[in-house]
């Protein structure tokens, strides 16, 4: 079986899932991925490289790499009439243009090939007629499409869509980089934030909450088991606003701002937390699609605290615990349950990891893609 793989992945934790799509038996692989990726974060520059079963290619694009919907890709065929896909999966939103591209391509030069893509969206958001128009082109030349969450696919079914849509989040974990650490059981209480600071996030949540806990109901500060610290790892444009944040709430020595990391050293630094906590809050435009960092804290042995934002509740499972968005006073109350309960924190430190190696490891998802790949070509 023959698969042209078209995604922007841009590191290898998330290029492990190919090369375990790779050892299948009777799969061949070519990926194709950005020669550059550049965001808020990260700047990657990537270079073709085989491997057994798997051809690793790369291709500039027009627009920026980290824009879903408007960029594309720098070619004409994708190499499909020499490679003879059986077929083409392109890790692309319905609505975009590259996945317009892919399946213009695929009908040019691979007919026989079966197409399919991927969606993370889970809000009904208005469309503009351009890009209703290249939705319906898209929708009506995909085989199947892959969804990274429940709303994802009932998304797809209100918007008329009748073809396969198998629940399989593109991106999982790398257990074999995001091992589980020794937990600490002396020190700060330390609670972390890993990823961009922006007003979606809800990381001004976060504050206020630690900030709670800190000085309890009085306005005291209060007798914690252990000092409780958090700690902000990232970058974006409300970095400012939360620095101002820490300063009213007289959080100085209490809250720490990191520069981002790469991914290679994210498991370092979550090894060193207590807690990890995604407070995303839903906007008018975005909710949370999956929250990847969860389950990398999870892999790590780290227990998770989520707002119900979206497809967090869905990730975390029985494996955390979730708070209402946006409500700093019950984000404290969770926080202070795993501060004085080591039970509750070894507890969910167990889950964490089985749900994170049985349900989102990148094996796991490789093997649920590639027996899929199998259904469509039957």
């Amino acid at each position: 079986m023959r698969i042209l793989f078209i995604a922007r992945y841009r590191d290898p934790s998330m290029h492990r899932k190919v090369q375990w799509m790779a050892q299948q038996p009777g799969v061949t692989i070519r990926a194709i991925y950005p020669n550059l990726w550049q965001d808020e974060l990260v700047r990657v520059e990537q270079r073709a490289a085989d491997e057994v079963g798997l051809e690793r290619r790369v291709l500039p694009m027009f627009g920026s790499p980290a824009d879903p919907h408007r960029a594309f890709y720098r070619s004409l065929a994708f190499g499909m009439a020499g490679f003879r896909p059986q077929i083409v999966h392109a890790e692309e939103e319905p609505d975009s243009l590259a996945a317009l591209q892919i399946a213009l391509c695929r009908r040019l030069w691979a007919p026989q090939a079966r197409l399919l893509l991927h969606t993370w969206q889970n809000l009904d958001r208005p469309l503009s007629r351009p890009v209703r128009w290249v939705l319906a082109r898209t929708l009506s030349a995909a085989d199947g499409i892959f969804c990274a969450n429940r709303e994802a696919v009932d998304l797809l079914r209100r918007r008329g869509y009748s073809r396969s849509t198998p629940l399989i989040p593109a991106i999982g974990v790398d257990t074999e980089l995001f091992t589980p650490r020794q937990p600490k059981r002396s020190g700060p209480f330390v609670v972390g934030y890993v990823g961009r600071l922006v007003a979606e996030k809800g990381i001004d949540t976060l504050i206020d909450a630690v900030r709670l806990v800190s000085t309890g109901s009085t306005g005291a500060r209060e007798k914690l088991p252990r000092p409780l610290r958090l700690r902000i790892i990232g970058a974006g444009p409300y970095e400012s606003h939360l620095r101002h944040r820490m300063d009213e709430a007289d959080l100085t020595g209490t809250v720490e701002f990191l520069p981002p990391v790469s991914p290679s050293q994210i498991a370092r630094q979550m090894a060193k937390l207590d807690a990890l906590v995604l407070p995303s809050r839903t906007t008018p435009v975005w909710k949370e699609q999956l929250g990847r960092v969860l389950l990398e804290a999870m892999a790590v042995g780290v227990p998770v605290i989520g707002a119900d934002s979206g497809a967090i509740p869905e990730v975390i499972g029985d494996a955390g615990l979730i708070f209402p968005e946006g409500e700093a006073s019950a984000l404290a109350e969770r926080l202070r349950r795993l501060l004085s309960d080591p039970l509750l924190t070894a507890d969910l430190t167990r889950r964490g990891l089985e749900r994170a190696e049985q349900e989102y490891s990148q094996r796991v998802l490789a093997a649920r893609t590639v027996d899929f790949y199998r259904q469509v070509v039957q």
